[in-house]
């Protein structure tokens, strides 16, 4: 039997199934590779932001807390120093107040002495001239115990020391030599040497007499703010261990006139 060549059945090769599987799901896995990969850079650079918002706001932070440390730094050891100048001015003020009533007790019983011994005169001599003489005696007497009282009047400041109101007291306690004395006026925005020291007036308000003062002492600069008349400012130079005094007498406009008061050890006269 001869058979037809178109009669023979045929078998097609077609692409196996397994295959176009494979493909789709190795594209699917591709977006998700992909899709991972564009997330995890998009984190990373928000990230990296971040980071570096936080870094600069830490140095801006660390500046800030640097910069309140040396301002902290620079109050300390300021207020070091005028605990250090107030202890010592403790140190001193006792002493100097039992100086000042020894000097006081002493002038006292010098004159009650000798009025006591011209009383004592007047009742046993008789003759008219001898009661002239004495009368003489007695009224130079009363004058220096008058003074003595004026200088007992003044007023005293918190170191013990009488604290002249015009020219005629500071002649006053001249004549006492226990200090040195430096009368001197100021006008606004200008210095002027003092002793051993610098003044500058830095304000004057007459109608409430208060002034405002900068002391130039031993390279340091010092102000006195709001001060009144007749106040006494104290301040001890380097070395010294009795307290300088410097006193305004008079406020005007723009100007002031005043004192300063130097013990004899720290007179400048003297190479101290």
């Amino acid at each position: 039997m001869i058979l037809d060549r178109n009669d023979i059945p045929t078998v097609s090769e077609g692409t196996p199934r397994w295959l176009g599987i494979a493909v789709v799901a190795l594209a699917a896995v591709s977006l998700l590779a992909l899709g991972i990969g564009w997330h995890a850079v998009n984190s990373a650079k928000s990230g990296q932001q971040t980071l570096t918002t936080e870094v600069q706001t830490l140095r801006h932070t660390q500046d800030t807390l640097t910069q309140r440390l040396a301002q902290t730094e620079e109050r300390n050891a300021q207020v070091q120093g005028e605990l250090n100048v107030v202890t010592d001015r403790l140190k001193l003020t006792q002493g100097e107040l039992q100086g000042a009533r020894r000097q006081t007790k002493q002038i006292k019983d010098q004159y009650g002495k000798q009025i006591a011994s011209v009383e004592s005169s007047l009742s046993t001599k008789a003759n008219t001239e001898d009661v002239k003489n004495l009368s003489g005696d007695v009224s130079g007497v009363k004058t220096d115990l008058e003074a003595t009282k004026n200088n007992l009047q003044m007023a005293r400041g918190e170191l013990g020391t009488l604290v002249a109101r015009n020219h005629d007291e500071i002649d006053q306690l001249r004549r006492m030599g226990q200090r040195d004395y430096y009368e001197f006026t100021l006008t606004r925005k200008s210095r002027q040497k003092v002793g051993n020291l610098t003044v500058e007036l830095l304000n004057a308000n007459a109608k409430r007499n208060q002034f405002n003062l900068a002391l130039y002492v031993d390279d340091m600069r010092l102000e006195k703010r709001n001060k009144q008349v007749n106040e006494p400012l104290y301040f001890y130079t380097r070395g010294s261990r009795a307290a300088l005094e410097l006193v305004i007498n008079q406020v005007s406009k723009d100007k002031v006139v005043g004192y300063l008061s130097v013990p004899k050890a720290n007179n400048p006269a003297s190479g101290n």
